[in-house]
């Protein structure tokens, strides 16, 4: 385990089970953030010494997670892409993991500092609010929301920040806040909307293969027709059932990601516009340059004006 310090606050770098995981933690303005990843043989539970009464926005990006804590009534489970919050009295809770490998994202407010921010007007958290005043152990869905982009784009721009110190600490701090609205809206949107495609965990999971192969597959996806086959769902319902999971259609979706991921790759300043236009599967560096200023309002070899275009 590994502590230091920046920016006047206290890090904890800690390396468990030789490399079988991975946890890091950031302290920013009383918010605390930590990411957790877990390879195809890790442990099979992990104890996360939390600060007591703590609102949690937790995000399982990857495998399956069951926290238990003794102030929570019921364990809370989530799988891939599902996410959730909660209020608990108690420091600490435990984490069971499955599904390896495993990759989960939380963001931890203080209660005064999510009461000053969250609207207790608005319908889908006055219930929630109402029990944090009260001090009592609190769920924010009965059931797991899912994560759309918007939410896979902040928690990747907390992960691959490379702001310079002084600007780092502003930026992860509005991006917390950024995860937490956009989680509200989550829920606003899903208890407004009633599954219409996906009525079983078998489709969902589905859903998901389709979303990770895309992924793996990036530079040369499949067509609908293909997928649906690799997927094992007919193609009527992976065109719809994505849309519902994701709010996205499929390939919209996929663009987004592509651009969102050259975004990240960009700010690594490791790589080419070239080298990221072909490795994310475009046709033509022109082609890449073209959507990725009518996303971002730049041409992609702005992002880095250090770095040499390579085409871009």
């Amino acid at each position: 385990m590994n502590l230091y310090y920046q920016d006047n606050n206290l890090y904890l770098r800690d390396y468990c089970l030789i490399v079988k995981s991975k946890s890091d933690n950031w302290l920013v303005n009383g918010i605390k953030i930590t990411y957790f990843e877990s390879g195809p043989d890790g442990p099979a539970f992990t104890d996360w010494p939390s600060i007591r009464g703590m609102i949690t926005l937790i995000f399982c990006l990857q495998g399956k997670l069951l926290i238990r804590n003794r102030s929570l009534a019921d364990a809370l489970e989530l799988s891939d892409n599902q996410h959730n919050m909660y209020f608990s009295r108690e420091a600490g809770q435990k984490i069971i993991l499955t599904g390896f490998p495993v990759k989960w994202f939380a963001v931890q407010f203080p209660k005064e500092s999510f009461l000053s921010i969250a609207d207790a007007t608005d319908a889908a958290v006055k219930q929630f609010v109402n029990q944090l005043v009260s001090d009592k152990p609190a769920l924010f869905s009965a059931s797991p929301l899912t994560m759309n982009m918007d939410l896979l784009t902040g928690i990747r721009a907390i992960l691959s920040c490379n702001y310079p110190d002084s600007l780092k600490r502003m930026f992860v701090f509005s991006k917390a806040v950024e995860l937490l609205v956009l989680q509200i809206e989550s829920l606003s949107r899903s208890t407004s909307r009633k599954s219409t495609y996906i009525k079983k965990e078998y489709d969902r999971e589905r859903i998901l293969f389709a979303r990770d192969y895309l992924v793996k597959h990036i530079e040369n996806p499949p067509t609908l027709s293909e997928l649906s086959r690799l997927a094992g769902i007919n193609e009527f319902k992976l065109k719809n059932g994505f849309k519902e999971v994701f709010n996205q259609p499929v390939f919209a979706w996929l663009a987004d990601f592509r651009l969102e991921t050259a975004r990240n790759e960009l700010m690594k300043k490791s790589k080419t516009v070239t080298e990221i236009a072909f490795e994310l599967g475009y046709s033509s560096p022109q082609h890449f340059s073209t959507a990725f200023k009518r996303k971002f309002g730049v041409p992609p070899g702005k992002m880095n004006p250090g770095l040499r275009n390579g085409g871009g």
